[in-house]
């Protein structure tokens, strides 16, 4: 899939979270990339061909001070290709782009992994 379609894709995940979290949604940069860095993988102690869907950077808002001033934004990434390797079609893409999405999202709004996986119905 192309890079274009594939932010369409991102977009229109983005479009689906309900209002009421978008709305508290700030300074957040969503963005597309093919991999993530070897520095990303460390970071994280993913190993091997160990893939990764997508990542928060930034400090989840349960987290921030009032001391901290003005800040960069944070960065919400999907990894195209890690994506596009666990799914057989556009459709699945469509779909596991909207699940990264979302588990990102969770982790700004200071959600664990576990979590989010309980959340989701995967103990």
């Amino acid at each position: 899939m192309n890079k274009k379609k594939f932010e369409e894709l991102v977009e229109k995940a983005y479009d689906r979270i309900p209002e009421e979290y978008r709305d508290k949604i700030d300074n957040v940069v969503i963005t597309v990339e093919d991999y993530p860095t070897k520095e990303d993988l460390e970071k994280l102690e993913i190993r091997g061909k160990g893939l990764l869907l997508g990542l928060y950077r930034g400090t989840p808002l349960p987290q921030r001070s009032i001391w901290q001033g003005a800040r960069t934004p944070d960065e919400i990434v999907l990894f195209q290709k890690d994506i596009e390797k666990v799914c057989r079609n556009d459709k699945e893409i469509e779909e596991r782009v909207d699940e990264v999405l979302k588990h990102e999202i969770a982790h700004y709004f200071g959600l664990s992994d576990d979590e989010i996986y309980e959340l989701m119905g995967r103990h």
